[in-house]
């Protein structure tokens, strides 16, 4: 490999990992002819169609696995100077698969590190099937704080940020804002009633006050009709009607049933947040600070269209096994572990600053971005929320508040 292709893989890179480069790629040239070390990782989902309130939401066959690909491909350019090659396999499941046979499929393919986006409980069940034979897992799907908490599991790393987390950069946010009375309004569906719960949590510890809370029920039916304007425009006018005074609607809707019909159809001319309007993510399509531009450009050109949260925590998933091996110079899953877990772990994505983990509950630490659909309007922790070891960890369940007890 010329001295100008290997100047460009390493720009941008840190002085250490430049040095590392270059005492690499003066190994290779010395051993020329020697087959690189195969790191495989499987990407395991369990495809499910949805609906969506906007036809732009509609899903992508490839949705999070795109940025495990590009994630490789970032890898696969530092690999070629560590003499490792990253090799990603989709495992797409079904809820009638038996966990034991997907550890076993990941065995016989020689996989023992795995980027999961599966739901809560199949993710525990893969997990708890795959502990003794050593899969290391990376959840980059499941949002759900439990999997952190009371049922956190010693063989999994969360990438993907909790609910808590999500509601409590929402809250820092609107308290800076001085938008301290909330109306709550729920969905009738059990997620909805998760992300509800860490609303109330964020606000009892940020100071902000609900209201009132209103539930609304999912009847079904379609809304996409000839009148479905006009029947959603009455609706909403008179579900939100008589409302005490408050200065921010907040809506709890993961089912995406009705949150994107509140803007600009409330009773009172209120912001609304939450599931809607300003909502906190990991990775927004719009995010272009921090050289955020160049990762959004790589993706748009590989996959023809914009890079969306899941994809993003997939990328970075896939980016901390990727630097891991390289940092260990190893595939072993309990070195990748030992490294992720310990103080000179630390990854750049495109945030701000520096993605560490959670030694307490194996949750990545992580900036929340705060998106209106069209740009970022801010970044959470904000100014002011202090903390005395990080201030990611205002975000979510901090060290004395966790429940974790790791196995």
């Amino acid at each position: 490999m010329c001295c100008r292709e290997l100047a460009r893989v390493v720009l941008g890179r840190s002085a250490a990992v430049v040095r590392q480069l270059l005492a690499a790629s003066i190994a290779l040239a010395l051993t020329s002819g020697a087959s690189a070390a195969e790191i495989k990782i499987g990407y395991l989902r369990l495809p499910e169609t949805r609906s969506t309130i906007s036809l732009l939401d509609l899903p992508s066959d490839i949705d999070g696995i795109a940025g495990a690909r590009l994630a490789i491909a970032d890898n696969n350019t530092t690999g070629r100077f560590l003499d490792q090659q990253f090799v990603l396999e989709d495992f797409r499941l079904k809820r009638t698969d038996n966990p034991a046979d997907v550890v076993a499929s990941l065995a016989e393919r020689g996989i023992s590190i795995a980027v999961a986006d599966l739901p809560a409980d199949a993710l525990l069940k893969v997990a708890d099937a795959g502990r003794e034979q050593g899969l290391l897992i990376f959840n980059a799907g499941d949002v759900d704080d439990r999997l952190r908490e009371e049922n956190c599991r010693a063989n999994v790393i969360h990438v993907a940020p909790t609910r808590s987390m999500l509601a409590d950069g929402l809250a820092q946010y609107l308290i800076w804002k001085k938008w301290r009375r909330w109306l709550l309004v729920v969905g009738s569906h059990p997620k909805d009633k998760l992300f509800a719960n860490a609303l109330r949590r964020a606000a009892a510890r940020f100071g902000a006050r609900i209201v009132q809370e209103r539930v609304f029920e999912d009847t079904g039916g379609s809304r996409r009709t000839d009148s479905g304007l006009v029947q959603v425009q009455r609706q909403i006018l008179g579900f939100t009607q008589s409302a005490p005074d408050y200065d921010v609607l907040v809506a709890a809707d993961e089912s995406e049933v009705f949150a994107g019909y509140l803007p600009y159809r409330t009773s009172d001319p209120r912001p609304v947040a939450g599931s809607a309007g300003l909502i906190p993510k990991s990775w927004d399509a719009a995010h272009d600070q921090w050289g955020a531009n160049q990762l959004q450009n790589r993706f748009v050109a590989m996959f023809h269209r914009r890079m969306n949260a899941i994809d993003g925590q997939s990328w970075v998933a896939a980016r901390m096994i990727g630097e891991a091996a390289t940092r260990t110079r190893t595939a072993d899953p309990k070195a990748m572990l030992a490294y992720i877990t310990g103080p000179e772990f630390t990854l750049a994505a495109f945030k701000g600053q520096g993605l560490t983990l959670r030694d307490w509950n194996l949750q990545l630490r992580q900036p929340i971005l705060l998106s209106d659909g069209r740009v970022i309007v801010s970044v959470s922790p904000q100014e002011g929320f202090l903390h005395q070891f990080s201030e990611l960890d205002t975000l979510g369940y901090d060290r004395p508040e966790t429940r974790c007890r790791l196995k």
